[in-house]
């Protein structure tokens, strides 16, 4: 195996992506394609199309492949579960994709990818304890320790989209039901989609969480207390966190991290919520965007151990 090269991917809900590259963070290759959600064997052909157009580019065979997906692997069963893209629930995905591209194939969640790139080369680089979470059609995250994945034996290190927000009255939660099967999770509260659905309960007006961030800041009185809102959400999701959890740096991504309030506002709305009312974590924007899922995908290919690889679960 060539010790220069590492191939990722990121298997999204819409599309598919790849990456080369070295151990210097150069990307030297970058595609996607569209997934075909409802097709199980056409995302595995997909995955190894795209494996072999980034191998070409190398000129190398066999290079390590790590693969971030929208879900997590059974630390039991070495199955998917919990995945928004439903083909991919109950498969067992590290196997068959070892089957398919013919080498081991490391598979993790992919908010646990954003938080091993933005640990090893971006906004938590030389942290101790990164907590990075998606805040985009869904909300989930991951936590990198010394710069290595924490998963847990059931898979779900880091399923912080799956709390119910803290400090919620009932009926509020009761409001807002989730995939899960669970209500008021904070995905349903911190994601586009709830900062949306809060505007919908509150004006019953559907809109997209873009423009209300866009008419917020244009002073329309509607949008600017859905913002005020969402703002009070998040700081309730992240101060459970910072309570249970205490960690050095907070990186955010997805589409909603891309609103500067968060980084202007958020840290004067925490202390109320944070034990002992004192709050000094940075809270950055992920330093490689869109791509940062991708990236921690190649890198989880060299640092095989800290997730369920093909063959079944770790020991």
């Amino acid at each position: 195996m060539h010790s220069s090269w590492m191939i990722g991917v990121d298997l999204g809900g819409t599309k598919t992506e790849v990456i080369l590259l070295d151990k210097d963070s150069r990307t030297h290759f970058r595609k996607r394609l569209p997934t075909p959600r409802e097709d199980y064997q056409a995302v595995l052909a997909t995955i190894k199309d795209l494996v072999a157009q980034a191998e070409y580019q190398s000129g190398e065979r066999n290079l390590p492949v790590g693969v971030g997906i929208p879900g997590s692997v059974s630390g039991v069963t070495g199955k998917v579960k919990n995945s928004n893209t439903p083909c991919l629930n109950g498969r067992d995905l590290p196997d068959d994709l070892s089957d398919v591209l013919g080498r081991a194939v490391t598979v993790t969640n992919d908010a646990n990818c954003l938080a091993l790139s933005e640990a090893t080369d971006g906004a938590g680089q030389g942290a101790g304890v990164v907590f990075a979470a998606i805040l985009g059609t869904g909300c989930g995250s991951g936590i990198s320790v010394d710069g290595r994945l924490l998963t847990g034996p059931n898979g779900v290190a880091g399923e912080w989209g799956h709390n119910p927000t803290p400090w919620t009255p009932q009926q509020e939660l009761d409001q807002r039901p989730c995939f899960c099967g669970q209500s008021g999770c904070n995905e349903m509260f911190l994601s586009g989609t709830g900062m949306a659905l809060t505007h919908q309960l509150l004006w019953g007006e559907m809109v997209p969480a873009p423009d209300i961030a866009q008419a917020a800041r244009a002073g329309e009185q509607k949008a600017a207390e859905t913002m005020n809102q969402y703002l009070e959400h998040l700081a309730r999701g992240l101060a459970g966190t910072i309570n249970l959890l205490d960690p050095d740096v907070i990186v955010l991504g997805g589409g909603v991290s891309n609103l500067s309030e968060l980084y202007q506002q958020l840290p004067e709305r925490l202390p109320r919520y944070v034990f002992g009312g004192e709050f000094s974590t940075p809270i950055r924007q992920a330093v490689h965007g869109d791509s940062s899922g991708v990236r921690g995908a190649a890198w989880l290919a060299v640092q095989p151990d800290v997730a369920v690889k093909g063959g079944g679960p770790c020991p």
